[in-house]
């Protein structure tokens, strides 16, 4: 019976993704099933509901951090401190360096503010716009992008998804961080080396994009607009809690937006739930975004893959998938299963949240301490999900700036942690 469920599950998922619908609506139907299973077993349909509730009770933090995010990623757009970082790091691009220099400011942008979706929008599509006015290579610069926003989806202090592992395994948020970037190290300066050697043997043409100018026209780019992001990187330096991080964060953008950027409080207060939208339409391409309801949707997602999460749980649906499990650890080794099964809940869950609460719940028995669990999932979950192409990862940020899957392919940070790890670093506390 379980087989026909998660068969009917895969088939629901195929067949949506096929015609291109909203991948809530697979989801929706899968949480269906996966009660009607519940019934099948005997369980009530209340205790059910008790199941996915209790789920969901262990991630609110998540869900809290997500509104906070969208009201960071809106704030931080009203006061100009993403155009000011921006106008910063674009005028320091020397054309040879193109590529890295793509790579490691998509990296800086996702590490401060957390978000791949909200990294992709910005620095990504202006990364984009200019590879195409100066005829670079569209496949390296968008493996770049790609590369570059998962480095601080993965490790960054506000990340939602380095948020959630932490919570599932009950580790500690900053611990994670240093291990993260540990197990990173060597496959991020190979990757640097990649993208620096394909910038200077490609081919490089003269020109040069006034960034700055496109910003200046409407927004007041003082150093003063950077203190939102300094307050971030500090503040996470001294450990405080990540959600009180944020705040702080919000409030000083918030006043930075009304005091230099002439947004009234009422218009600042319509950004943080709507989210920023910019009147000069080459501008809004590039900041357009953010805001509370920006983040209801992967919050919903986050809710359902709870409710899956609990179902699974409470019922014993999965039982019988573990015992094979098992038998792969003992074969391959631990990280080697975390990531057969990554790859395999990342085809199948279609989102990087539930890919990660399946694989810990299916995982959670291998012979890997919570601290090693951890980062198995951070260097698994999170990093293979955006290589699926059909995965809302990788589907939503090659959407955002109009890019071929092919070009995942030369996403290589996002193959070279997990190929680094499974075979020189298995264990990495």
């Amino acid at each position: 019976m379980e087989i026909i469920i998660v068969a009917l599950f895969c088939t629901v998922l195929i067949a949506c993704i096929g015609l291109d619908l909203p991948i809530l609506l697979p989801l929706t139907i899968g949480l269906l099933l996966f009660l009607g299973y519940g019934l099948y077993k005997g369980h009530g349909l209340v205790e059910l509901l008790k199941m996915c509730w209790s789920s969901i009770l262990t991630v609110h933090t998540i869900l809290l951090t997500f509104f906070l995010i969208g009201m960071l990623t809106a704030s931080w757009r009203a006061s100009g401190t993403i155009p000011v970082i921006v106008s910063l790091s674009a005028s320091c691009i020397v054309p040879s360096c193109f590529i890295l220099a793509t790579f490691l400011l998509n990296a800086l942008i996702s590490f401060l503010i957390g978000t791949s979706f909200g990294t992709v929008a910005t620095m990504g599509v202006i990364c984009v716009s200019v590879a195409k006015a100066m005829m670079m290579n569209q496949f390296w610069t968008v493996g770049a992008i790609i590369s570059g926003i998962y480095f601080g989806d993965r490790c960054s202090p506000v990340s939602t998804s380095a948020l959630l592992i932490a919570t599932l395994t009950k580790t500690d948020l900053y611990d994670n961080i240093k291990l993260m970037l540990k197990s990173c190290a060597v496959p991020f300066c190979l990757t640097c080396g990649i993208y620096y050697l394909v910038g200077v043997k490609g081919y490089v043409p003269s020109g040069v994009i006034d960034i700055r100018s496109v910003f200046a026209s409407s927004f007041n780019l003082s150093l003063i607009c950077v203190m939102p992001a300094i307050a971030i990187i500090v503040l996470a330096l001294l450990r405080v809690q990540v959600k009180l991080t944020m705040g702080f964060s919000i409030l000083i953008a918030a006043i930075i937006a009304v005091v230099l950027q002439n947004v009234s409080p009422a218009e600042m207060t319509k950004i943080l739930l709507w989210g920023y939208e910019a009147t000069d339409k080459d501008l809004a391409k590039m900041l357009n975004g953010g805001g509370i309801f920006s983040m209801l949707r992967p919050a919903a997602i986050v809710c359902i893959a709870c409710c899956y999460s609990g179902i699974f749980k409470g019922t014993g649906l999965l039982d019988g998938i573990q015992e094979h499990i098992f038998y792969v650890e003992k074969k391959f080794g631990s990280f080697a299963t975390v990531l057969i099964m990554a790859v395999v809940d990342g085809m199948i869950a279609c989102n990087q949240s539930l890919n990660i609460m399946l694989t810990q719940q299916l995982c959670e028995k291998l012979d890997m301490n919570d601290r090693d669990m951890a980062i198995a999932l951070e260097d698994t979950s999170v990093l293979v999900s955006p290589l699926i192409p059909w995965n809302i990862a990788g589907a939503v940020p090659l959407a955002t700036i109009g890019a071929s899957s092919i070009c995942l392919l030369a996403a290589c940070f996002l193959y070279l942690v997990p190929l680094y790890r499974l075979l020189f670093q298995p264990k990495i506390s």
